[in-house]
């Protein structure tokens, strides 16, 4: 790693100090937030007026520019954000069924954004209603899964709050940047991955807004260099608030599958997960039942700790495919912990090929999806 000076919060604030909105500067004005350093890269938001919006990109670039000018700065995100005083984005309905699917065309949502991930075939989110379910695990594991049967894979860390990949795959330093105004995502076990966790120290907590985070994800799959690949899984942020409800909206997702565990209560949680998604026209691929059962490494029993087939019958329920079952097992964490997944560690393992064959179906039916969007599109007449 090359050795640079270490870059102050003072030193950025000076350099920022000369960046003009109308008639004053922008720190003078408190629109500089959320500034964080880390080895040389500098990550923060310049916050305007929501009537403004897209009309600032000239500051935000200035303020990039100037800062990735500074000595000791290897790399410069700014990300432009519009607070609100009232949230602006519609939250998910709280139906109870597949009937909720007739709400979607009742919300005004945003055109998707092309220019996000352009050369990537197939863009997957994996999502939960609620953390603690897996759900990073599920998608790191999918994502290698997809990687081992020929596809050019790449994985973005979507839980600003929580960024786990890195650890996940095994990667550690820092991204760097071959044409001086893109970053390289890193590379772990052959797929490419993107993560705030690259940018910010492990330890260090995100203090950023939802207009922040949804920003900066924005930006984590504009201004990286990605390249072509054939399908991006996004690890979601857990839940279904502001910022996974606009990341829904604005990014072209594929479809998106959904991580539960077998209880009424996660159940719940990603019966909300699934109208998020339904409400604003994203294809939910199936639910994947994570932590089914427990298999005694001894005696082959199975012990239903958190119940069982909750997952499945909610699928039926809501007129969604079910993906398949995950069992909790310490091997499972162990090898995600470590930075070898299982689907790498232990290829041949029963819990590696239930990873397979989820995956296999995934892409099948996100193909399938591809396929039928490409069928309906207009034809361009010369």
């Amino acid at each position: 790693m090359n050795q640079v000076s270490q870059v102050s919060e003072e030193q950025i604030l000076k350099a920022l100090s000369a960046v003009m909105d109308g008639g004053e500067d922008i720190v003078s004005k408190g629109m500089v937030q959320g500034l964080q350093i880390q080895d040389g890269h500098v990550v923060m938001a310049v916050v305007v007026p929501p009537q403004v919006g897209a009309d600032a990109e000239p500051i935000r670039k200035e303020a990039e520019k100037v800062v990735h000018g500074l000595d000791g700065v290897l790399s410069a995100t700014v990300v432009l954000t519009a607070e609100t005083e009232a949230n602006q984005t519609p939250a998910p309905e709280q139906g109870n069924g597949a009937h909720d699917h007739d709400h979607a065309h009742n919300h005004g949502a945003p055109a998707k954004d092309a220019s996000m991930l352009p050369e990537v075939k197939a863009i997957i989110a994996v999502a939960s209603g609620k953390g603690g379910v897996g759900k990073s695990t599920s998608a790191v594991n999918i994502a290698l899964a997809l990687k081992a049967q020929g596809l050019s894979v790449g994985l973005l860390d979507a839980d600003i709050y929580g960024p786990s990949q890195p650890r996940m795959l095994g990667i550690s330093g820092e991204p760097q940047s071959t044409d001086g105004t893109t970053l390289d995502p890193m590379e772990g076990h052959g797929i490419k991955c993107m993560s705030m966790g690259f940018l910010v120290d492990e330890e260090t907590p995100v203090i950023w807004r939802g207009p922040m985070v949804q920003t900066a994800l924005q930006q984590m799959m504009r201004d990286i260099n990605w390249g072509p690949l054939d399908v991006v899984i996004v690890d979601m942020p857990p839940g279904t608030g502001d910022a996974q409800l606009t990341m829904a909206q604005q990014v072209p997702l594929t479809g998106a599958v959904i991580i539960s565990t077998p209880q009424d209560i996660a159940l719940l949680d990603a019966r909300k997960g699934l109208n998020m998604f339904r409400q604003v026209d994203v294809p939910v691929l199936g639910i994947v039942e994570n932590m089914s059962y427990f298999e005694c490494p001894k005696c082959g029993e199975h012990t239903h700790i958190f119940s069982h087939g909750g997952a499945k019958k909610e699928a039926e329920t809501v007129g969604m495919e079910f993906l398949g079952e995950i069992p909790l097992d310490i091997q499972i964490r162990e090898t995600s912990d470590s930075g070898n997944p299982i689907v790498v560690s232990d290829p041949d393992s029963p819990h590696a090929k239930a990873f397979m064959a989820i995956a296999a179906r995934v892409w099948e039916k996100a193909t399938q999806h591809l396929e039928a969007q490409a069928a309906t599109a207009p034809r361009i007449l010369q």
